[in-house]
């Protein structure tokens, strides 16, 4: 049966109708758009770049932040950075530390792309609480300085510290001068970099835990609390040996460390002194956190007990590697 004149007149003028709304809403959304340009449609994918979104990925996923396509941070892009967070977000907590397997420099330089001439490096995410120099006395002991060097690299990362490594080695073969090199280590630094933090650690001792960050505090810091060495625990009460931090101003205030004490030990316990004397107190993580495994070795024929002043030296020669600086010094003889 035919349709009837009224229900197709009806039909048509309906059709009319949501032709006319189809075309007002596509003036409507052309108007829009035509006047805010910048504006992205809520239909198309949104392709710009969230560093605060991106950043909270990478972090949770433990990567990097993404530089974006010029390979640019947020600094290089002109984007306000954040201050990094008093609790970083990577740590992982206990690690495994072995030292059965060889490990090579250029190995360690593969699995740091990040690091700058120098052992050098500053968080792309966020603006590091502290600027860190790592000074390390040395004197032959280059298969400690790799393993040494293949763990506290990441860490140091995982810790988000805007951090230098630099190896101050002694030249020659008279006795060994921990103490004094701690202090050209400090000097040189500070003349290289705005450092507002000093970490000073033996070369042997790594730790087991990324939570013990390697910063400053109000107090000077001892770090390395529990050794295997020691069945991990303080072999005594006074003990600030192995690996300590101060801040510049602390390091100011007990007039850096003793320059006389030629061999091994006697150095740690006058430097616990000296915090004491200058109303200073010695704070820790605790033992679980503050446990280091130390690699063992035969101490240095020239590193006999021999407790004995300003710092004289001289620089013989400065190394920038992509791992660390290393600064051979003349530090003189007792």
């Amino acid at each position: 049966m035919p349709d009837s004149p009224v229900s197709f007149g009806l039909l048509h003028r309906t059709c009319s109708l949501m032709v006319l709304l189809c075309v007002l809403h596509i003036l409507v959304t052309v108007v829009y758009y035509v006047r805010n340009p910048d504006s992205t449609p809520a239909f198309a994918p949104n392709r710009q770049h969230n560093p605060q979104i991106h950043r909270k990925l990478a972090q949770q996923s433990g990567g990097v932040e993404d530089t974006g396509p010029a390979g640019m941070n947020a600094s290089q892009r002109g984007e306000a950075m954040e201050r990094c967070p008093e609790d970083p977000p990577r740590l992982v907590g206990p690690l495994r530390v072995e030292f059965t397997d060889p490990i090579t420099l250029d190995l360690v330089r593969s699995e740091n792309p990040a690091l700058l001439p120098g052992g050098r490096y500053k968080p792309p995410e966020c603006i590091a609480l502290q600027k860190v120099a790592l000074i390390i006395p040395f004197r032959k002991r280059d298969e400690h300085l790799r393993y040494f060097l293949y763990y506290l690299h990441p860490i140091l990362q995982r810790q988000q510290l805007d951090y230098g490594i630099y190896v101050i080695n002694q030249d020659g073969d008279e006795i060994f001068n921990r103490a004094k090199l701690l202090n050209v280590g400090y000097a040189e630094a500070l003349k290289e970099y705005d450092y507002d933090c000093f970490i000073f650690s033996d070369v042997d001792l790594i730790p087991m835990d990324d939570r013990n960050i390697y910063k400053c505090y109000s107090q000077p810091r001892h770090l390395a609390v529990s050794m295997d060495k020691f069945g991990f625990r303080l072999p005594y009460t006074q003990y600030f040996g192995g690996v300590s931090s101060l801040s510049k101003e602390q390091f100011l205030k007990i007039n850096g460390f003793p320059n006389n004490y030629w061999g091994w030990g006697g150095e740690d316990d006058d430097i616990f002194n000296r915090i004491n004397s200058r109303g200073m107190s010695i704070s820790r993580p605790d033992s679980l956190i503050g446990r280091c495994r130390m690699i063992r070795h035969e101490r240095d024929k020239q590193n006999d007990p021999n407790p004995q002043s300003s710092l004289s030296y001289q620089v013989i020669n400065i190394e920038k590697d992509q791992l660390f600086t290393k600064i051979t010094v003349d530090v003189g003889k007792p």
